[in-house]
């Protein structure tokens, strides 16, 4: 009978252990060498760099209110673009109303090679008076540390996830209709 308990107990206490390693992983994906929030992905498109890099100059002119002041790197030799800009995040009571919870930043930085780009969303801070970087929501044992944290995140995760989609579709090449007329 007490062995039956021991191994019970054994199994609770692994088990627990599971679950919170479970819930220890993140809402958004880390970086493993530099430990920052990272969303990065190369991307197969047809195209040659000059291509791929206007055809994102576009997509960057329709989606960015002021795109010549959120593009701090312009570089088509090269292939290259970076973005410094920022979006908000909200606080949602249980009746739904939202009120303004921070801004957050984060750099983009864009390159383009023949038949491909990449991406690359990373330094998120919360904008403050001084820098509040987004990994420090990622430490559950924080002393500061408050459920709406992953709640922020889940929302940083839902915006660059929604970005992302709308970048691909843009970086898609139009098909020319004919004027046949």
């Amino acid at each position: 009978m007490k062995k039956n308990l021991g191994i019970l107990s054994m199994m609770l206490l692994l088990g627990s252990a599971s679950i919170n390693a479970s819930a220890q992983t993140s809402i958004v994906p880390v970086d493993e060498d530099t430990k920052l929030i990272t969303y990065k992905e190369v991307v197969t498109q047809e195209g040659d760099i000059n291509k791929l890099y206007n055809t994102c100059i576009a997509w960057i002119n329709a989606n960015y209110k002021n795109a010549a002041e959120a593009t701090t790197v312009r570089d088509p030799e090269n292939g290259k673009i970076i973005i410094r800009h920022s979006f908000k995040i909200y606080n949602t009571d249980k009746d739904g109303l939202k009120t303004d919870a921070g801004v957050i930043n984060y750099t983009l930085k864009l390159e383009f090679k023949p038949n491909k780009y990449r991406y690359v969303f990373t330094d998120f801070g919360l904008q403050a008076v001084s820098k509040y970087p987004l990994e420090r929501w990622l430490d559950k044992k924080d002393q500061k540390y408050t459920p709406v944290w992953d709640v922020w995140l889940g929302e940083v995760n839902t915006w660059v996830n929604d970005w992302i989609t709308s970048l691909k579709k843009g970086m898609v090449p139009k098909v020319a209709k004919p004027d046949n007329w």
